[in-house]
């Protein structure tokens, strides 16, 4: 069976991770984001998997190649341009990517499947597919019900008693919400939906598509299915969601390497002496990554591979990535990606303005600056 990934966003809500990766190759515990989608298409019996990229899009295809790793068929789309010898990411809307594939060649020739790149999600896709025959429908938006005061988050869908869509909201206040009913980025579609979709132009599937559907009275469902959708399109969303993962809460999504103590795991190599250290966990340390004495670490916190944690850090409720140096700071709910710092909320600290830039750096600097006396 045949599935289409979207991963061609710049995935703007996620900086400054986006500035040097796409937003489907986030790491959850050292793993891609998109291959948790990657692991369950091929799960439930889509092995024949296309993905639409743009933004870094090297790093997409240099990581899943043609898929045979992870026992599928994978292939690529490129959307954008080279300029001056670069490539330059020019994404053509959801919609407009999927309708560049089928112009090439008529690639998806029965039902499949459509998943956004940026998402854990543990959906029996099985089911929905089925369901989707029964009603014998063109398009099918799967859903998921979420508590009346969260509706202004999201985009909100409309259907009658049948599951037919009726309407969407964007985002509407409690007030005006006529549903609690999410769009979570996944739908089934089969091959007709091409005749809806315009060539050589950009289509957003949400805001293109979709209406144009309703408008046209197309055989266009919904179902609300319970099952565990993780969305990471947000700093926010993405720093609760590891703090999910250390807690168990995440299903399909397990704490790697070896526990070395209740609710402590490292990776490979690990340099630290236990008996000198303050660790609560649950706490990730990767490989290769050196904690000196007297370091304290309050979880749920993950470090990253090859960093160097030293004496006077205190850091709690953190994510730290690879090859981060942390000297003499306390950091609280925060979020250090090379030479950034972002807090839970999103909010970018200035290291230079804010005086911290010397206590944290790349671990692989051979000399590593020190603060002026």
């Amino acid at each position: 069976m045949k599935a289409m990934i979207l991963a061609a966003g710049k995935g703007t809500r996620v900086r400054p991770i986006t500035y040097i990766m796409p937003k489907p190759m986030i790491p959850i515990m050292q793993k891609p984001v998109m291959e948790f989608l990657v692991e369950l298409l091929r799960q439930h019996g889509f092995d024949q998997i296309m993905v639409n990229v743009s933004h870094l899009s090297e790093e997409i295809e240099n990581y899943f190649r043609d898929g045979q790793k992870f026992d599928v068929q994978m292939g690529y789309s490129f959307e954008g341009k080279i300029v001056n010898g670069e490539l330059v990411g020019d994404a053509l809307g959801s919609a407009g990517g999927l309708k560049k594939i089928q112009d090439f060649s008529p690639f998806f020739d029965d039902t499949f499947v459509v998943l956004c790149g940026d998402a854990l999600i543990d959906l029996d896709l099985k089911a929905v597919v089925e369901w989707h025959r029964a009603k014998k429908s063109l398009a099918t938006v799967v859903m998921k019900t979420v508590p009346k005061e969260e509706v202004s988050s999201y985009g909100v869908v409309v259907t009658d008693q049948d599951g037919k869509i009726l309407d969407f909201q964007e985002k509407p206040s409690i007030e005006e919400a006529r549903s609690n009913n999410i769009n979570t980025g996944i739908y089934i579609f089969e091959p007709e939906i091409f005749n809806y979709i315009p060539s050589g132009e950009q289509f957003d599937i949400g805001g293109d598509l979709f209406p144009k559907l309703v408008a046209a009275q197309a055989p266009f469902y919904a179902i609300a299915m319970d099952f565990q959708w993780v969305d990471i399109g947000k700093v926010p969303d993405y720093w609760q969601a590891i703090q999910d993962v250390l807690k168990g809460k995440i299903n399909n999504v397990k704490v790697p390497g070896h526990e070395v103590k209740p609710g402590i795991f490292t990776g490979l190599n690990v340099s630290v002496n236990w008996d000198k250290v303050d660790i609560t966990g649950p706490v990730y340390i990767g490989g290769m990554t050196h904690i000196e004495d007297g370091v304290k670490i309050v979880g749920p916190t993950m470090i990253g591979p090859n960093c160097h944690i030293c004496t006077g850090a205190d850091v709690e409720r953190s994510v730290i990535f690879e090859y981060s140096r942390l000297a003499d700071v306390h950091l609280v709910d925060k979020l250090v990606f090379g030479r950034y710092c972002v807090d839970k909320t999103g909010a970018t600290i200035d290291l230079q303005a804010a005086a911290l830039d010397w206590l944290i750096t790349d671990a692989r600097h051979e000399n590593h600056p020190n603060p002026s006396p």
